[in-house]
């Protein structure tokens, strides 16, 4: 069970800047690794209302829950390990493991047992160190789409912030609205429903 800050900065890329990024980086395919995240809320959307995420990660071959939360910098984000079976449980029957995560929903008045897995999102990611912060590469597919985003997961806000813009500006990338995965999942999500609603 751990509890950090999270601050990163994000921006959406087009395939040919995620793909100049991979050359100039001079990234290998072996560097590339694959991740799930799997994705749970009310079905009245309480979680996404609070500003907060739940999901559940697959790397390779272990599970972690994730509660992100507002924080007054960044988020904080709450972790548990899972088994595989309590992964599968959680995915396939609904049924969330107690522990942390669970108590910290219950102060914010959502229950656990209404929340319910909304999907899946797959990600090929690259992690770079670079000047003092983690530089990550994805590329995610979810619900019939593919997109491309940088991050920069750092400490300290000002110099992030700092360096992610001038590395925006060093490749001439405008600097674009970028919602978080989760956000973008549910946004297509929504867009799925309305065309299938029409």
């Amino acid at each position: 069970m751990s509890q950090n800050i999270e601050i990163e900065f994000k921006n959406m890329l087009t395939k040919e800047e995620y793909e100049r990024f991979l050359l100039e980086f001079n990234i290998d395919k072996s560097q590339i690794f694959s991740q799930e995240n799997h994705y749970f809320d009310t079905p009245d959307f309480t979680l996404k209302e609070l500003g907060s995420a739940l999901r559940i990660r697959k790397k390779q071959r272990s599970f972690e829950m994730t509660l992100k939360q507002p924080a007054a910098v960044g988020i904080l984000e709450t972790n548990q390990t899972l088994s595989y079976k309590e992964a599968e449980q959680a995915i396939h029957s609904r049924k969330l493991p107690a522990g942390l995560i669970q108590n910290l929903l219950k102060k914010e008045n959502v229950n656990f047992s209404t929340i319910e897995y909304f999907g899946s999102l797959s990600t090929n990611r690259v992690e770079l160190a670079y000047k003092n912060g983690l530089l990550v590469l994805d590329q995610s597919f979810y619900l019939n789409k593919e997109d491309f985003e940088l991050e920069y997961e750092v400490e300290n806000y000002q110099e992030g912030k700092r360096v992610f813009l001038e590395l925006l500006n060093q490749f001439q990338i405008p600097e674009r609205k970028t919602d978080n995965k989760i956000r973008r999942f549910y946004h297509q999500k929504y867009k799925q429903q309305n065309l299938l609603d029409i």
